[in-house]
C-alpha cells in the first residue's frame, strides 16, 4: 500500500461515509506520513488499550505514546483513562464530537493552514449534505431518524424585572419512579457539580469568522464548556483553557444577555448520565440551529395573553421560530417547536411569559429562515 492508498484507508477508517477525495486532504493536513500505520489499527476496533495498539502496529509502547499524543493533539485520537483508570485510545469521528470540532475549537489566528481546513470542511459538508439542495420537506423526513445530540438548559430570569420565569411546579416529571429522570435545568447548578471546568472558542462562529460570515447575533466567540475527562483531554491538548466557576458563570450570563442557548450534551447522547459539556449557540451559525434542530428539551414556553403587549421581541427572538404575533395582537407558542430555552422569556419587556417543566421529549424542527 503506497502512501495516498494509505491515506484513503485512513479517511475510510474515520468516516462511515467514505472517503472523497476532500476528506483525503483533510486527513492530509492533520495527519503525518510516519502516523499512518498506527491510525490504520483502529479499522480493527475504534477503542484500543496500548497493549493492543502495541500488538497491532509493532511499535513500541514510547511509539505509541509518542505518536498518539501528537494525535491527540490534532483532535484524531482521544487519549484518556477510562472509569477504571485504565488508559484507552479511541479514534475520534469526522465531526459530532470530533476532529471537525476540536480544530477550531481552539483560538484561531487565521493562518494559512486555518484557512485551508476551513474551507476544505465546508466543501466537504458542501459534498455531502448538498444542503442548499435540500428542500425543507426533505429536511422533516432526514431529521425524524437523527437522536438528538444535546439538551436545552433553559435561562431562568427575565431581563427587564430580574424575576424567575421558570416554574418548577414538580420537579419528578415521570409518571413512574423507576423511570424517573431528575437532570440538572439551571445552568448554574450545572456547573456546581463539577471541580474540573475548561472553556474554549465556538467551533461554529469560528469556523463561519474563516470564511468571512461573521455572526449577527454575538461577538462572544469563548462560549463552549467541557467536564470532567473531556475537559483534562482538551486543556491537555491545547484545544480549551481551565477556569474557576466564577469565570464560568460570567460567560454564560453574558451568553444569556447575547439571547444564546445553552444546550447540554451527555455521553452517547444519554442524558441519564452526567453532562460533558455545554455550548451556548446561537440561531446564525450553529449547526444545530440553521437548517433544523433536533433537541431533547424538558420545559415549555407559555404566553400570558392578558399581559402580553404584542411588541414582536419574542417572536424575534426565538431560535427555532416557536412563538409569533397572531392577528390578536398577543404572541402565540407552538408547542412542537419549542425547545424551553427561556430567550423568548429573557428578553419580554412585560414579562408576559413563564416556562413550566415537561418530561423529556424530543424536538424535531425545520428552519426556514432566508440565508
Amino acid at each position: 500500500m503506497n502512501t495516498d492508498e494509505k491515506y484513503r484507508a485512513v479517511a475510510e477508517t474515520i468516516s462511515s461515509r467514505g472517503a472523497s477525495d476532500t476528506l483525503v486532504d483533510i486527513i492530509k493536513e492533520l495527519v503525518k506520513e510516519d502516523q499512518l500505520d498506527l491510525l490504520l489499527t483502529f479499522k480493527k476496533s475504534k477503542s484500543q488499550s496500548i497493549d493492543q495498539l502495541k500488538e497491532a502496529s509493532g511499535l513500541s509502547e514510547e511509539e505509541v505514546l509518542e505518536k498518539t499524543s501528537a494525535l491527540a493533539k490534532k483532535g484524531v485520537i482521544f487519549n484518556q483513562p477510562n472509569s477504571a483508570g485504565v488508559l484507552v485510545f479511541r479514534l475520534l469521528p469526522l465531526a459530532n464530537v470530533g476532529i471537525f470540532e476540536y480544530t477550531f475549537m481552539k483560538k484561531l489566528t487565521y493562518t494559512e493552514e486555518e484557512k485551508r481546513l476551513a474551507a476544505l470542511f465546508t466543501k466537504l459538508f458542501s459534498e455531502r449534505g448538498g444542503l442548499n439542495a435540500i428542500k425543507p420537506e426533505q429536511w422533516a423526513e432526514i431529521i425524524k431518524v437523527i437522536p438528538p445530540p444535546d439538551r436545552t438548559v433553559p435561562i431562568r430570569t427575565n431581563k427587564a424585572t430580574g424575576k424567575r420565569t421558570v416554574i418548577d411546579i414538580n420537579e419528578e416529571v415521570a409518571q413512574d419512579a423507576a423511570d424517573r429522570i431528575l437532570l440538572t435545568g439551571d445552568v448554574k447548578e450545572l456547573i456546581e457539580k463539577f471541580d474540573e471546568i475548561a472553556v474554549g472558542y465556538c467551533f461554529c462562529r469560528q469556523h463561519k469568522d474563516t470564511e468571512g460570515k461573521h455572526c449577527k447575533q454575538t461577538d462572544l466567540r469563548e462560549t463552549c464548556f467541557t467536564f470532567g475527562k473531556s475537559a483534562r483531554f482538551t486543556t491537555e491538548n491545547g484545544f480549551m483553557r481551565m477556569i474557576d466557576k466564577k469565570e464560568a458563570l460570567e460567560i454564560l450570563m453574558k451568553s444569556e444577555e447575547d439571547g444564546l442557548v445553552h444546550k447540554a450534551y451527555h455521553p452517547n447522547f444519554d442524558i441519564t448520565k452526567d453532562e460533558t459539556s455545554i455550548c451556548n449557540c446561537c440561531k446564525d451559525c450553529c449547526g444545530n440551529s440553521t437548517r433544523f434542530v433536533v433537541n431533547v428539551a424538558t420545559y415549555l414556553s407559555h404566553v400570558d395573553p392578558d399581559i402580553c403587549k404584542g411588541c414582536g421581541t419574542c417572536a424575534i427572538r426565538c431560535h427555532t421560530d416557536a412563538i409569533k404575533l397572531g392577528e390578536d395582537g398577543v404572541s402565540h407558542v407552538d408547542p412542537d417547536r419549542c425547545i424551553g430555552c427561556g430567550v423568548c422569556a429573557h428578553f419580554c419587556p412585560a414579562n408576559a411569559i413563564t416556562l413550566s417543566k415537561t418530561p423529556p421529549r424530543t424536538v424535531r424542527v425545520v428552519i426556514t429562515r432566508p440565508e
